[in-house]
């Protein structure tokens, strides 16, 4: 309306038309129709000062008794273009060209877009963005909790609400779980894309470190489980930008819509399990999704099922298992770390940097992308788990050393060795701290004739020579032959005798 007015005002001081257009960036013919409407509705400059702009529109565009507020010509009906824009491959030069189709007197292109808009701008207050069915689901978790009592204990635990909207419909689901660690996180967006029944191009998460290892703007360093599940479902991950509410704009919405909708309407209710608080959300989510949209006039479930359902890619065959992914650096006994037990690789990666992939019952580790060893997961007993595959010659052989290993080597030879070898077991207070006098000894009557070393293996239990370099010494001095009396009775001229004690 200021250019109506500049318009007037150069028209009064005879200024032409073409002049006037050029000074104000107008059409010659634009200014001349603007003029001939002056003229019609009565008005030359000065224009009155109680002249407003918005009666001043009404008297040069308006129609000759038409009511205030009322457009010229037929309008489509902009939520229903609303909710096709999001389709695939719908813009508004498709809808406009469908518009004109069936109001070919309608309006013009540019027009239509001004009009589509200002409805836009109805919807919200601040700028909408775009999003195409299929495209993008956004996720995080509600900063309020829903409280679960222990039915045996009367302890009260606070759960998480995990929420996820889809970017075209806002077709929305919640869950509760206990944490927002990788246990937790990761199988509730299994269980999303099961309620969605198909997986979206992106996932938007917040930087949340279930997710996301490192924040940033330009490479953000995504988790590798996260990752991993990711893969499995062909879903990309785009993180919203640190401190950026609004790139994830639609579930910080869901977000309320879950406090008012789930914690509103169940705060009255007591909950004691998991499953029942979730059950109870299912049945307020149905609720939400079917609950008709005030401005678009549908139904997230009805927007959901006409148009994003059918953009979804399909589900894997199989749900996604979660797996926790490691970086862990073999260590000189060949033995990997994971939540404080050990499990063995083999002997030629020491120093080696490998990948761990943990499930609930088993570990396993890769190697430059190949599996390199498989455990079952230990959660409790012997903190190491070792294969003996995994082992070089020299320790496996010592790894299969056991009580019942020497006894038979020593039953081998003859019954005096056999039970030198359990006495030798047995004066230790572990069997397997003997286990290496056996192997000295064994070696000591590998070289001699049974019948001497059955003699020696007599002559050590009787006289309680146990250790290695006794039974070395008996060899060396070849004392087997000689009663244990006699070894015993020592006879020395500074020896005081019996009789000096009385």
């Amino acid at each position: 309306m200021r250019q109506i007015r500049q318009m007037l005002r150069l028209a009064r001081d005879g200024v032409s038309a073409r002049e006037i257009g050029r000074t104000l960036g107008a059409a010659r013919s634009t200014i001349q129709d603007n003029l001939q409407r002056a003229a019609k509705a009565g008005l030359s400059w000065p224009l009155p000062a109680e002249l407003t702009d918005a009666v001043l529109e009404q008297r040069l565009f308006g129609h000759a008794g038409s009511k205030p507020g009322l457009r010229r010509r037929a309008e489509p009906d902009w939520a229903t273009l609303a909710c096709e824009l999001k389709r695939p491959g719908v813009n508004l030069m498709v809808l406009w060209e469908e518009y004109r189709e069936v109001r070919p007197d309608g309006y013009g292109y540019s027009r239509f877009c001004d009009l589509f808009r200002e409805f836009e701008r109805r919807l919200s207050p601040t700028m909408r963005q775009d999003h195409v069915a299929g495209d993008k689901v956004f996720v995080d978790y509600s900063g309020k909790k829903i409280a679960i009592i222990n039915p045996d204990t009367g302890e009260v635990r606070d759960a998480e609400i995990f929420v996820a909207v889809l970017g075209a419909s806002n077709y929305t689901y919640a869950e509760a779980s206990w944490t927002q660690a990788l246990p937790d996180w990761i199988p509730a967006h299994v269980h999303m894309f099961r309620f969605f029944g198909g997986v979206p191009r992106l996932v938007v998460p917040d930087n949340l470190k279930s997710g996301v290892n490192k924040a940033c703007f330009y490479d953000p360093e995504i988790n590798r489980s996260y990752g991993m599940m990711a893969s499995h479902y062909g879903v990309g991950i785009l993180p919203a930008r640190p401190y950026r509410a609004r790139d994830k704009a639609k579930v910080e919405a869901g977000v309320r819509f879950a406090q008012t909708y789930i914690l509103g309407r169940l705060r009255r209710q007591t909950f004691f399990s998991l499953a029942e608080a979730n059950a109870a959300i299912l049945e307020v989510l149905e609720r939400l999704n079917a609950h008709v949209m005030r401005r678009l006039g549908v139904s997230r479930r009805h927007v959901f099922e006409t148009i994003e359902q059918p953009a979804l890619a399909a589900l894997p065959p199989e749900d996604y298992q979660f797996a926790e992914w490691r970086l862990a650096r073999v260590s000189i006994d060949y033995h990997v770390e994971f939540d404080s037990f050990f499990y063995s690789v083999p002997y030629g990666l020491i120093r080696k940097q490998v990948d761990i992939r943990a499930t609930a019952r088993t570990i396993e580790i890769f190697y430059q992308g190949q599996r390199v060893g498989a455990h079952q997961r230990r959660h409790g007993g012997r903190r190491h788990g070792t294969d003996p595959d995994h082992m070089p010659s020299s320790h496996r052989r010592y790894a299969d050393w056991s009580p019942d290993r020497f006894r038979r080597w020593g039953r081998s030879i003859g019954p005096q060795t056999e039970g030198l070898v359990i006495a030798i077991l047995a004066n230790k207070p572990h069997p397997e701290q003997g286990f290496r006098s056996c192997v000295g000894v064994l070696r000591l009557f590998k070289d001699i004739d049974r019948e001497r070393a059955e003699a020696i293996a007599e002559r050590a239990i009787a006289i309680g020579a146990l250790t290695y370099k006794a039974i070395a010494s008996i060899l060396a001095n070849k004392t087997a032959s000689k009663p244990a009396a006699e070894e015993t009775v020592i006879v020395h001229p500074n020896l005081r005798g019996p009789g000096y004690f009385h």
